[in-house]
């Protein structure tokens, strides 16, 4: 199973970051999106993670050039065809996603591998629709995908040992460090995330410290990097939100079940960070 171009699906903030560590890596890269406008912010979104590389010293002018020649994208799911991989990075809706490998599976070659980045779906419940259950794994990436060293590869029970192989060689090859995961929702990273962060909403709602001193107390007092609430913000409460629902309708458990005050920010607007308020205020002078 040798990989030498590389697809992916999805040109958003991971879509994007996952073209860019192929492309970096030395592979031919097809990334589509659904339509021109999509894929040019995609594209930007490339340029400018690459010129900050550039401005650190971490990328040479020439080479960045050599990446962006390497990048192909395209409206058109059939230029993916002739992958050897596909990662698949479009939005978290199940059917969305069935749709998609069903008219992948009718495009690709017998011998392309399907990935998901997805976070939460199961990917046994993906693969059932295509005819490559065997060549079918997950490969979940973390935000910055140009930063974050770590790749969740998850086997179901019908994915071949070929396969798992193929996708670990191919995640080191990228430069991440790989770890295995069983298809369980959540994988392994947020099956133990979702809990603690909402459970962090859960002490702020009860009154057991403020917002302040709930983040100071795991930053100082456990050495997290980032308090639970920051880190809320940062990835979206929405994208939180979504993930635990997911997770509560696998599991039925009340840890993974969103809070209300959850849900009542969410339906607010208070996002986090993209939407400029959620348990911090973020702008000029916050």
């Amino acid at each position: 199973m040798t990989i030498r171009k590389v697809g992916v699906l999805g040109a958003g903030l991971m879509g994007a970051g996952i073209a860019e560590v192929a492309a970096r890596a030395g592979y031919d890269t097809a990334v589509r999106e659904v339509n021109e406008d999509l894929i040019g912010k995609g594209i930007s979104r490339i340029q400018a993670s690459m010129a900050r590389a550039v401005e650190k010293g971490k990328l040479a002018g020439s080479e960045r050039d050599a990446v962006m020649a390497r990048l192909k994208p395209t409206t058109r799911l059939e230029d993916l065809a002739d992958c050897d991989i596909v990662v698949e990075a479009i939005v978290e809706n199940l059917d969305l996603k069935k749709e998609t490998y069903r008219e992948l599976d009718r495009l690709c070659k017998p011998t392309t591998i399907f990935c998901s980045n997805t976070s939460s779906l199961t990917i046994t419940e993906m693969s059932a629709v295509t005819r490559r259950a065997d060549r079918f794994a997950g490969l979940h990436f973390f935000n910055p995908v140009p930063v974050m060293k770590l790749v969740e590869v998850v086997r179901t029970i019908a994915t071949s040992k070929e396969t798992e192989e193929a996708v670990l060689d191919f995640a080191r090859a990228l430069g991440k460090e790989p770890i295995r995961a069983q298809d369980n929702s959540g994988f392994v990273v947020n099956r133990l995330l979702v809990p603690y962060l909402l459970d962090a909403v859960r002490a702020l709602e009860e009154g057991v410290g403020s917002r302040e001193d709930i983040d100071k107390g795991m930053e100082l007092g456990c050495g997290h990097p980032m308090g639970p609430l920051k880190l809320l913000d940062f990835v979206g409460l929405d994208t939180t939100y979504f993930i635990a629902e997911i997770m509560f309708n696998e599991y039925r458990e009340k840890r993974f079940a969103p809070p209300p005050l959850l849900k009542r920010m969410v339906l607010a607007g208070r996002l986090g960070r993209k939407s400029g308020r959620g348990f911090y205020e973020y702008g000029e002078g916050k």
